[in-house]
């Protein structure tokens, strides 16, 4: 996949043969020689990937990466820091300040391009959401702000043939707060997977026959499970099956032996980044709610009917009632505008528990609604209105001032030949004025169609 690739690094040398190879594997890319440059250069390009020396003079890649990881505007981005350092204490540290990995000098290719497929597919999924969350923004919808660093009561599966391994595993997770559940065969372990409610699957690949490459896979191909981030725990002869892991969808590795503060830090990335995902998605859920969604009543609104609509007059021949309070300016004038809101929710309420759960009420605008019902036939569109006509005006809104009858007058309309929605509306709203003229508390039904 192609991507935008920012690679710091002060020597030329590393430079020039690094952009070479990614050059070579059809990745865009930019260079910095210094902290400050990369971060210069970070908020004009807006690279998908950084690749990012540790030792560097003045401004070090820790603190570049922190700073990368801590500006809301870029801290989605993912940073692997490069070294000639080995020991588990830097690796350790730039993995707390941020770091996705940590990958040794002199950079193995075949490493480095499988950690980049991996991050990548990881990052274009969160900007999916990201965009959408961006989009439901300039409607004036909330955006959620990046978690903290707080991982505690997320929940891990721990897949491993080894007892001692898992409550290694379990003791590290549990410093962070992280409630761990132990599986030691694949077969057990997919039967809890699939129960859902974990954050992360920590995957040994020393499982015979291939195991826990192929339970790797299963996760990835079940839908329940696609977004569930994997760290696998693999000897230091296992390179091949890890790179395969990568491919097949795992997000990061720690070797054996463990250390503990390595593994804690890979997971809390890995499970900080999914608690973030599903708080984009959660929120762009409840964004696109209200988007639809009358404020005062809970019923569809205006928006979401005229689309609903149009959707269905594609498939199918679609009835309309277009329902208006009677006199409903009268109550606003003698009770106060808080008894008609009060008023317009109880016939929303008694509007929409007398539908079917495949009916779609909304409120149109003002006093109206509007009911969508798909697949009714005219002879029963009177029967459905006089019933919900009824139910709104058998007893009494109740009111601090008191009781108030409330009726309303109904227009209804099938869609024919024409499937202009406007046009169906149109028809409905014709009727709703017959009805009004006719006394109003009463039913109308419009032509069939258009032109008839």
């Amino acid at each position: 996949m192609s991507a935008r690739i920012l690679v710091v690094d002060d020597i030329a040398t590393n430079l020039h043969l690094l952009e070479a190879r990614l050059r070579a594997e059809y990745y865009e890319v930019a260079s910095a020689t210094s902290g400050p440059a990369a971060l210069q250069l970070l908020a004009s390009w807006r690279p998908d990937v950084v690749l990012l020396d540790v030792m560097m003079p003045g401004m070090d890649g820790y603190e570049v990466c922190a700073r990368i990881k801590g500006d809301p505007a870029t801290s989605h981005i993912p940073v692997v820091m490069i070294t000639a350092m080995t020991e588990a204490t830097e690796r350790v540290r730039g993995l707390q300040a941020g770091a996705d990995d940590f990958l040794s000098k002199p950079v193995d290719h075949a490493t480095l391009f499988a950690r980049l497929r991996a991050l990548l597919r990881t990052k274009q999924a969160q900007d999916a959401l990201r965009i959408r969350g961006a989009t439901a923004g300039e409607f004036g919808l909330s955006v959620p702000a990046h978690p903290g660093n707080d991982v505690s009561g997320t929940r891990a599966l721990v897949v491993t043939e080894s007892r001692d391994e898992a409550r290694e595993i379990d003791d590290a997770l549990a410093a962070d707060g992280v409630q761990v559940t132990i599986a030691l065969e694949p077969a057990a372990a997919w039967r809890k997977a699939v129960e859902g409610g974990f954050d992360l699957v920590v995957l040994s690949l020393s499982f015979d026959a291939g195991d826990g490459l192929r339970f790797a896979s299963r996760l990835r191909a079940n839908e329940p499970t696609r977004e569930l981030p994997v760290v696998l725990i693999a000897d230091l002869d296992q390179r091949n099956q890890v790179l395969r892991g990568f491919d097949l969808g795992a997000n990061d590795h720690a070797l054996r032996p463990l250390d503990p503060n390595e593994l804690r830090a890979r997971a809390r990335n890995q499970l900080r980044r999914k608690l973030y995902q599903d708080r984009l998605r959660e929120e762009l859920q409840r964004s696109l709610e209200e988007a639809v969604t009358d404020g005062l009543t809970g019923l569809r609104n205006r928006r979401y009917a005229d689309r609903h609509l149009e959707m269905l007059l594609q498939n199918g021949d679609i009835t309309v009632l277009l329902l208006d309070i009677d006199h409903f300016k009268q109550v606003n004038d003698t009770h106060g505008h808080a008894c008609g809101d009060a008023v317009l929710k109880e016939v929303a309420q008694r509007l929409r528990n007398g539908v079917r759960t495949a009916d779609v009420v909304a409120r149109y605008g003002g006093e109206e609604f509007l009911v969508i019902m798909p697949d009714r036939v005219l002879p029963d569109l009177r029967t459905v209105a006089e019933r919900l006509r009824q139910v709104v005006c058998d007893r009494p809104v109740w009111l601090p001032t008191g009781p108030v009858s409330v009726t309303i007058s109904i227009g209804g309309a099938r869609s024919g030949q024409d499937r202009s929605a406007e046009n169906l509306v149109r028809r409905a709203d014709e009727a709703l004025y017959e009805a009004k003229r006719a006394g109003r508390n009463r039913f109308a039904a419009g032509r069939l169609e258009a032109g008839t």
